[in-house]
């Protein structure tokens, strides 16, 4: 019997890959043995048929196009998580390999990007974007007191298991390393701080799932200049006129939750100086930057220092971000790194990009997604689709 050329090897654990073939085919599709064996006429073989026969009766809901895994006794579900500093490409790359490879599901792990409102100045993925792969936690939180790491925890782990139970891969993304680490962790402590600069407390590396840990990194001076210029180019995307509205929304702004957001203390003290709400200025100015600015040199100040903050403010996240990535990494977590900076050098240069973005970023990744798909997991029997191993494109 000639198997498909995408039948995967890793599937082979204790019989030769005719059995698993003929198991799952007859399991799915009939209610009686084969019409002819798939076995040599043996002892054996006999016995192997009778075992066959009983397995394949009571299987019957299994697929054909799933490949199984024997896993060990204690279950721990397969979850990918993409990780790096804001501005470093994650959900371009969780996008890239939803569409393209892998059936997956997003769970968002930005810790701003939760919070329903603010959607250009917290820098979410559009809708368009996203091209119809399913994203949770992604604007979801409405009320207005920071959610806690414990509180994500809770919400990332009913989305995971939600997300599993469809068959599909979870994806992680985000740059808020303090929830990455409370989801991750076996046993979390809402009270410890494994990222605080005095005195932090240890880093676990038990994790209460098999994951697989991408991280995207850019060399810190190209991603400086790449971060500004994204402000630049979300202020002209309309972010002033959006924060106008949120500071002129009654009741005020919150200190908690979205108020922490970089761009909203930045720019609290222009408009109340100035005024807001429904995108336009309190002396009737509004609808775009140069309008923002107004023609008065002091009001122009204003305006240029709130920027300059939000600049200097995000260039400085970046940086605490990779520094706490670094610190798992030390503790002994296994992260995968991928250098995506000639990406951005190009782009910062005007050049192509998508071709040294694919050599140097989503090749790799789908390697390291493939390779982390066939392991064996530690836990009960677990199915992934054939194509997940094999490479087909959806």
């Amino acid at each position: 019997m000639r198997l498909p050329n995408n039948f995967p090897t890793i599937c082979y654990h204790h019989h030769p890959p005719s059995y698993y073939f003929f198991y799952f085919y007859y399991s799915h599709k009939l209610l009686s043995p084969p019409p002819f064996s798939p076995f040599p006429s043996t002892k054996l073989a006999a016995a192997r048929r009778t075992s066959f026969t009983a397995a394949a009766a009571s299987r019957r809901h299994r697929r054909v196009d799933f490949c199984l895994h024997h896993e060990q006794q204690q279950q721990q579900q397969k979850v990918v998580v993409i990780m790096g500093a804001t501005g470093s490409g994650k959900s371009k790359l969780s996008i890239d390999l939803a569409t393209r490879f892998f059936a997956t599901e997003i769970v968002n792990s930005d810790k701003m990007q939760v919070y329903c409102g603010l959607d250009i100045t917290t820098n979410k993925i559009p809708m368009r974007d996203r091209r119809g792969v399913p994203h949770h936690l992604l604007g979801d939180v409405r009320h207005p007191d920071t959610l806690a790491p414990a509180d994500f925890r809770r919400l990332a782990a009913s989305a995971i298991s939600g997300i599993a139970s469809r068959h599909k891969l979870p994806l992680v993304v985000g740059g808020s390393n303090s929830f990455i680490y409370a989801l991750a962790v076996k046993h979390f402590d809402p009270e410890s701080d494994v990222f605080r600069d005095s005195d932090p407390d240890p880093v676990s590396t038990q994790l209460r799932y098999d994951c697989c840990f991408i991280w995207v990194d850019v060399a810190m001076p190209v991603l400086d200049q790449y971060l500004c210029k994204r402000v630049d180019e979300m202020l002209d995307s309309g972010m002033v006129d959006e924060l106008g509205d949120y500071f002129g929304s009654d009741p005020g702004p919150s200190r908690g939750g979205l108020g922490k957001a970089i761009g909203v203390p930045e720019f609290e003290a222009y408009f109340r100086k100035f005024g807001g709400g429904s995108s336009r200025g309190g002396d009737g100015v509004g609808g775009g930057t140069k309008e923002w600015k107004g023609d008065d040199p002091v009001r122009r100040a204003v305006y240029e220092e709130a920027v300059r903050a939000i600049k200097d403010n995000t260039c400085q996240l970046s940086m605490r971000q990779v520094g706490k990535i670094e610190r798992l990494r030390r503790a002994g977590w296994h992260l995968q790194r991928l250098d995506a900076t000639a990406a951005f050098e190009a782009a910062m240069a005007g050049g192509a990009t998508a071709a040294i973005w694919e050599r140097q970023v989503m090749e790799p990744s789908v390697k390291i997604v493939k390779r982390f798909l066939a392991e064996r997991c530690k836990g009960r029997w677990q199915f992934w689709p054939m194509k997940w191993l094999a490479g087909e494109d959806d």
